[in-house]
């Protein structure tokens, strides 16, 4: 989970703002939104503190919030500083290295990474001035993204749209990804060992079209590559059909089939530690080599086991030092998951309660079950369960 401080500027893109605090919170972030005043005639505090369950900050001068979060404190307790939308006068003022109102002042003092995603007439965007300024923030180490181009309120045409949230989402989310931390003591405690992890579902074809396919986003198993990956381990992932971009620093293979992820995470052993998260399909069926025709009434579909890979695994020459496998579970979580670390042969079991919204969130609550028992581990972020998996893993390792 990453901490964005959300600065809103003045313009109709500012309703965007809203939007853009609900897709960051769904994806797991935590956000602080400073609105300036400009921004405060299009949107309010009460909206961006609700969506964002935070504290809206507005001024330079308010007694209450400089004696409870300073801006000095405010401008470094985030990760990234995201300044959406950017009016040319906010860049003016940027560029011009100005502290006159809460927002200019925090960007004056921020130590962290900031991101700025302009949105002003075409006009105005091609001007001179607004062009040098531009170039300015980039020499001072900004990111600017390239607004959008399309029609504008004002009834022109051109560049100077707001990006949509999600296309802004996407271009921060390497950024957001560095800026996570792990609770490793130390972040080189994986260095010179081999992290295979599988994730996300597989998809089992029908005909050319259909596929049987399950709900899971991946999100959990690229959260633990990449904790494993900034814990100074090889990283090998092996994803099933997911959009998620490729955590920094690990070794990505796509797939879509179990058959598929077995072979892939066999080519990929030996292994000092394997992390199945994958949720694999149990069952294929011998798919048409046509497309199925509703007139030809429900087709009778034939099934067949697919690999087990975390059993394959179990029993594997090459086996890895540490084999943990994923349980998803709707009932009798803890007793299915011991069951499946006997017959597996593995070492540990990570279940996890998919009777709720657990597949897509950003949220998970898992058991690690091992020979000697089972912990709970409460609910919490998918970012804070990778960390403190890969920091058991680290010291089981030694």
């Amino acid at each position: 989970m990453s901490r964005i401080l959300l600065i809103v500027g003045g313009g109709i893109a500012a309703y965007k703002a809203a939007e853009m605090i609900r897709l960051l919170r769904k994806e797991g972030h935590e956000v602080t939104p400073v609105l300036t005043e400009g921004g405060s005639h299009f949107v309010t505090p009460m909206s961006l503190a609700a969506l964002a369950e935070s504290p809206v900050y507005t001024s330079l001068w308010d007694l209450k919030d400089e004696a409870e979060m300073g801006h000095i404190q405010l401008s470094r307790a985030a990760d990234l500083v995201l300044v959406a939308p950017a009016t040319a006068d906010l860049i003016a003022r940027m560029a011009a290295g100005e502290a006159n109102d809460l927002a200019t002042t925090l960007l004056l003092a921020t130590d962290k990474p900031v991101v700025v995603a302009p949105a002003m007439n075409v006009r105005m965007w091609q001007h001179a001035a607004t062009r040098r300024n531009v170039e300015q923030l980039k020499a001072d180490g900004i990111t600017v993204l390239e607004p959008d181009e399309g029609p504008m309120a004002c009834g022109e045409f051109g560049p100077g749209r707001l990006p949509e949230p999600i296309d802004i989402y996407r271009r921060i989310q390497p950024m957001l990804d560095k800026a996570v931390s792990i609770d490793v003591a130390d972040a080189g405690l994986l260095a010179g060992k081999h992290v295979l992890v599988t994730a996300g579902p597989t998809h089992e074809p029908i005909d050319p079209v259909r596929v049987i396919a399950n709900r899971s986003s991946g999100k959990q198993g690229f959260a633990i590559a990449a904790a494993a990956a900034q814990a100074g381990a090889r990283v090998t992932l092996i994803a099933g059909p997911v959009a998620l971009p490729t955590p920094g620093g690990v070794c990505r293979i796509d797939v879509e089939t179990a058959r598929q992820m077995a072979d892939a995470v066999e080519a990929a052993l030996p292994a000092d530690a394997a992390i199945l998260v994958a949720a694999v399909a149990d069952w294929k069926v011998e798919a048409a080599t046509s497309k199925l025709k509703k007139s030809d009434g429900p087709p009778q579909l034939r099934f067949a086991p697919n690999p087990d890979i975390l059993a394959i695994l179990g029993a594997h020459p090459e086996r890895p030092t540490l084999l943990i496998g994923f349980a998803a579970e709707t009932d009798d979580l803890v007793a299915n998951a011991g069951s499946k670390l006997r017959s597996k042969q593995a070492d540990w079991i990570v279940a996890n309660d998919v009777s709720g919204d657990v597949m897509g969130s950003h949220r998970n609550h898992v058991h690690l079950v091992a020979a000697d028992g089972a912990e709970d581990w409460g609910p919490m972020d998918k970012t804070e369960v990778a960390a403190r998996l890969i920091d058991r893993i680290a010291r089981k390792l030694g």
